[in-house]
């Protein structure tokens, strides 16, 4: 059975920097700890993603359509994983707006600034530039993939979708008959709530209506 737009897929991934071999992100907890960019508040093994949803980078969702399960390699070019490098994202800061809230750039920090995250990449005299592309921005990358499964069971591509769609590891709802009631922490806006329903309902089509409950 081939991959197709739609399909849920278990993946396990590893991926690197293709000039230099660098790995950056890995659902491999061993392999996280072997390359020091282990997360302790990450969670590793594999993960299900949607095709032709934007669950993972364009290169990866292209490249999977018409494949079977199994393992892969491929590069992908900036322009399919994080987009190249925009000049405009590069911005000059006035060093004492660090420096006045008693924090001291350098190269490489981090930072936060009107909400944008941005890395330091020099401090010269008063002026800072900081670099608000995405960390991987104009790096073609490398990655092993290894396709387990595809998911044929519809209550994990449900949990899957609300798993996405709200931004939670273990979303609370329950299943009727195909009439999902999601429990949520706060409102749920009746625009938002039919984006999501009508989403989720073209994905699973065994879900006949889903319904938000604050609590």
């Amino acid at each position: 059975m081939v991959i197709k737009d739609k399909d849920f897929i278990e993946i396990e991934y590893t991926g690197s920097y293709k000039a230099d071999g660098t790995v950056f992100d890995t659902t491999d907890k061993k392999i996280a700890q072997e390359e020091d960019i282990y997360n302790e508040n990450a969670t590793y093994g594999p993960k299900i993603v949607c095709i032709g949803e934007k669950n993972i980078i364009k290169g990866i969702d292209d490249f999977l359509k018409g494949k079977e399960p199994g393992i892969y390699e491929l590069d992908v070019k900036p322009e399919d994983a994080f987009g190249k490098k925009d000049p405009k994202l590069l911005k000059i800061v006035p060093t004492k707006a660090f420096t006045s809230n008693e924090i001291k750039p350098f190269p490489g920090l981090q930072v936060n600034i009107d909400g944008m995250i941005g890395v330091i990449k020099t401090v010269s005299g008063g002026r800072t530039i900081v670099d608000f592309n995405h960390p991987l921005a104009g790096h073609e990358l490398h990655y092993k993939i290894k396709v387990n499964k595809i998911i044929e069971d519809d209550d994990l591509k449900l949990k899957t979708c609300l798993q996405v769609m709200l931004g939670e590891k273990e979303p609370r709802y329950e299943n009727k008959d195909g009439i999902v009631e999601v429990r949520f922490k706060q409102e749920m806006p009746a625009e938002a709530s039919k984006l999501i329903a009508d989403k989720i309902k073209s994905l699973v089509p065994s879900v006949k209506d889903v319904k938000f409950v604050k609590g």
